[in-house]
């Protein structure tokens, strides 16, 4: 199987993007986490670890937005 250049670069370009998307959302994480979770130890989970933390996430800020507590 051989590809052409343009299409080895668009396909470079895209793992690019996906590996910048997984990186921010491993930051949020991190952020989120308040130091609980560090950048080394995020990048070492697994995609269904990473979605459930971040379904956790998701569902504690909508509990603290229902609460009326300050997020912060």
């Amino acid at each position: 199987m051989s590809l052409d250049t343009e299409k080895i670069i668009d396909w470079l370009d895209k793992l690019e993007n996906e590996a910048k998307a997984i990186k921010k959302d491993l930051l949020h994480q991190c952020w989120y986490m308040r130091g609980g979770l560090t950048y080394t130890e995020a990048l070492d989970l697994g995609i269904y670890e990473r979605t459930m933390i971040n379904e956790i996430i998701k569902e504690n800020l909508e509990a603290t937005k229902r609460s009326g507590m300050p997020f912060f």
